[in-house]
């Protein structure tokens, strides 16, 4: 078997792959004002594992915030079911087609965890919708106010190691190899979202964050390309950063207050957004954003902590994480004021005890609404 002509046209098709996907971004339709839809749809997935639980306890709440706006009509709350491991699995798709066309009629989604299947076999949910949504940015936020640090994180969604994890390269017994990839305007994108972040809501200062020293083709053009984009924000501050040495400066209490706004390529973004929300509380208590032009993903960053359910402590399962997730959904379909409220009341809820179950937790927060 000739293994390098094989691997070569493996290759030939991907690079013809993503410049055809360059040339779709390039060709892509304004992005839509979900701030003036007449009628928000919103898509509840409940996921694997212990996503029906603190989906659930999310819809009760999101029910509650926003009754008045359902009993009108101008918010949709649509369950949208089958995004499971098990339908997965037994249909041989990361999502269904007939799940997509769903989620494709609603306008923003709240994603309980999915599971992925291990020794891959199959792509991860999120990845996947990321791609078929075309939900370029990632955002995270996290703010611990008795330490100073108000951090926002703007990672790239769509490109990186991600887009090409499970088409790499195996020549059996000798060596495998995977792909990193990022594009002109994928990166350009990402950037412009970060700036534009920043100078909505006064921040003067971004980190890049990259390994451009080493990944001098792919994290050297990110940053680059970033810097170019900078010129148009000359009020704000940028400076250059090499992952390894950022994930020891935000645990670094004489530098991190000075960090407010991270730009990052796809996969530092994925970890180093762990580490950061670690400080503030772990994984249960941020919430993240995945945005694209046309439609919106906002989701808990914790797993399907499949133990939990397998222990019998799903019910236990902390909601926060998703609750934190929603406000950032009702920011991002301009209600401002239901999101402050949420805010709020997951501020004055605290942390959920460990013996507290999540309808409880729920339960603290809707009391706490006002």
């Amino acid at each position: 078997m000739n293994y390098v002509e094989n691997a070569v046209n493996h290759y030939r098709a991907l690079l013809e792959e993503q410049l055809a996907r360059v040339e779709r971004m390039r060709a892509a339709a304004p992005a839509k004002d979900f701030a003036h839809l007449p009628t928000v749809t919103v898509g509840v997935i409940d996921g694997d594992g212990i996503g029906p639980i603190i989906t659930g306890q999310a819809t009760r709440v999101l029910n509650a915030l926003l009754k008045d706006e359902i009993a009108a009509g101008s918010i949709v709350l649509k369950p949208i079911q089958g995004l499971t491991i098990e339908n997965r699995l037994q249909k041989g798709e990361a999502i269904p087609a007939d799940i997509l066309d769903e989620i494709k009629t609603c306008d923003v989604l709240l994603k309980g965890p999915t599971e992925t299947p291990k020794g891959g076999t199959m792509e991860s949910a999120n990845v996947a919708m990321r791609r078929a949504l075309d939900l370029y940015a990632n955002v995270r936020p996290v703010a611990v106010p008795e330490e100073g640090i108000d951090w926002i994180f703007f990672r790239e969604n769509t490109e990186g190691e991600y887009v090409l994890g499970s088409k790499g390269i195996e020549i059996p017994d000798m060596l495998t190899m995977d792909f990193k990839v990022t594009t002109i305007p994928g990166t350009k994108r990402i950037a412009r979202a970060a700036f534009e972040y920043a100078k909505r809501n006064g921040k003067h200062y971004v980190a890049i964050v990259t390994k451009a020293n080493i990944m001098k083709k792919t994290d050297g053009m990110f940053s680059a390309l970033c810097h170019e984009i900078a010129q148009e924000y000359p009020d704000i501050e940028v400076e250059d950063w090499y992952i390894d040495i950022m994930t020891a400066k935000l645990v670094d209490e004489n530098i991190r207050r000075k960090f407010q706004v991270f730009l990052l390529p796809n996969l530092y973004g994925d970890i180093i957004t762990d580490e950061a929300a670690q400080l503030q509380g772990g994984v249960g208590t941020a919430g993240s954003a995945n945005i694209g032009d046309q439609y919106a993903m906002f989701e808990a960053i914790h797993g399907s902590a499949p133990r939990m359910i397998e222990t019998g402590r799903g019910s236990f399962a902390n909601p926060a994480s998703i609750l934190r997730a929603a406000a950032m959904l009702l920011r991002h379909i301009a209600r401002v004021d239901a999101a402050a409220r949420l805010d709020h009341a997951l501020d004055a809820a605290g942390d959920k005890p460990r013996e507290m179950t999540a309808e409880a937790y729920a339960d603290r927060v809707i009391s706490s609404l006002g």
